[in-house]
């Protein structure tokens, strides 16, 4: 991978996506596809399609720093495997990455100068990525670089940015390292952060698909993304897994792996009964996948482990206990009485109906029948209805 892009002197950007990708080689076509999956990736209506394009054309790529702190690397490791968009595109093209401890061939005091040169240059305007936990136990001593304590940096960096994501578990709330009992009083970012709209990239890693969707919403929007409760972006984090899942079939239909190797699990059934917790997390695996949208764990056997959820690793662990029961057919029903129930819940809805036309008529006599006493009301099913003093 060339590694220009990361002298100690950062330079003063002024290319477009769209002209830097040209530059090395990419046709228009393949522009376009990237466009294309930035646009179903971010659930925009395929209309958008040529606003982003326009956008990645004309706009400057914003400066980008990534920061990584208290972590096993794998959010950058995530983002060095992405084949959508693969990562010339990503690092090279899609943003200028000024900054970066895995990927910069500057280190020591130059990796420092180019960190300091790029938020003083373009104060305002860049974008900070954080990976990593940020330690506050001790006054921070549990996480240094260069003897500074990572808290001091990401607060003078991300004081200028114009924005601030945070990726993967640990940067989004402690993570891992913030998991009890937490002896380095390792934090999320936006607790350090107080004021700072930090969009938080949940997952263990993260999928750098949506990273890069959020990037292009902002080059094309000029904004960020419309976030959840947990400051999630909606299109990646706004449903279950449950609910989209290729298993969800077997699922309803009480077809469940109950060991692993049994038949169930060579057959591709629900993952449920072995601890999956799709049920109760939301994020957009089944649709993005990964390794080039091939597969995604509950695809490839494995149940889901809710690492896209808030501290999943207290709250989703033993993360191969069953969840409680959750809404629908499945858990325990054999499939032969989803059809009884089905039936039953027929019969139910015709008797409900039935009841309820007849209350209907009972409220509202015939025209004909207005003595103050009337008699007996005569439905059309032929079936008399008795008034209350009968009853």
């Amino acid at each position: 991978m060339p590694t220009s892009k990361f002298l100690a002197e950062p330079e003063i950007e002024e290319a477009t996506v769209y002209s830097t990708l040209r530059s090395r080689g990419v046709s228009r076509r393949r522009f376009l596809q990237f466009c294309s999956v930035m646009t179903a990736t971010l659930a925009l209506p395929d209309s958008y399609l040529t606003r982003v394009a326009d956008a990645l054309e004309t706009k400057q790529r914003p400066v980008m720093v990534w920061l990584e702190f208290q972590d096993c690397a794998g959010n950058s490791e995530s983002m060095l495997r992405t084949s959508a968009p693969d990562i010339a595109a990503f690092v090279l093209d899609l943003v200028s990455l000024n900054y970066h401890e895995v990927l910069m061939a500057g280190s020591g005091k130059f990796a420092d100068k180019a960190l300091q040169d790029s938020i003083r240059q373009y104060k305002g305007k860049y974008i900070v990525v954080v990976e990593g936990a940020i330690p506050h136990g001790d006054g921070g001593v549990y996480c240094t670089i260069g003897g500074r304590t990572a808290l001091s940096i990401v607060q003078e960096v991300c004081k200028d940015a114009a924005a601030v994501i945070a990726v993967g578990a640990c940067a989004w709330d402690g993570g891992l390292v913030a998991a009890s009992p937490n002896p380095t009083g390792a934090t999320g970012l936006q607790t350090v952060l107080p004021g700072t709209t930090v969009v938080n990239l949940g997952g263990c890693p993260h999928n750098p698909a949506n990273t890069a969707a959020v990037l292009t919403h902002y080059i094309t929007f000029g904004e960020l993304p419309a976030l959840d409760q947990y400051n999630r972006p909606l299109f990646a984090y706004g449903r279950l897994i449950h609910d989209q899942c290729e298993r969800r079939a077997h699922y309803d239909a009480g077809e469940f792996v109950e060991e692993w190797g049994d038949d169930g699990s060579r057959k591709g059934f629900c993952l449920y009964k072995m601890g999956c917790k799709g049920p109760e997390s939301t994020f957009n695996c089944p649709t993005v996948r990964w390794n080039n949208a091939t597969s995604w764990p509950v695809k490839a056997g494995h149940g889901c482990i809710g690492c896209a959820a808030p501290r999943f690793w207290d709250t989703m662990s033993p993360f191969y206990r069953r969840l409680p029961s959750v809404p629908g057919f499945g858990v325990d029903v054999p499939i032969g009485e989803i059809g009884a129930v089905l039936l039953g819940a027929v019969a139910v809805g015709s008797a409900a109906h039935g009841i309820s036309r007849a209350i209907r008529f009972r409220k509202e006599p015939s025209e004909h029948n207005t003595s103050a006493d009337p008699e007996p009301s005569t439905p059309p099913d032929g079936k008399p209805i008795p008034n209350e003093k009968e009853n």
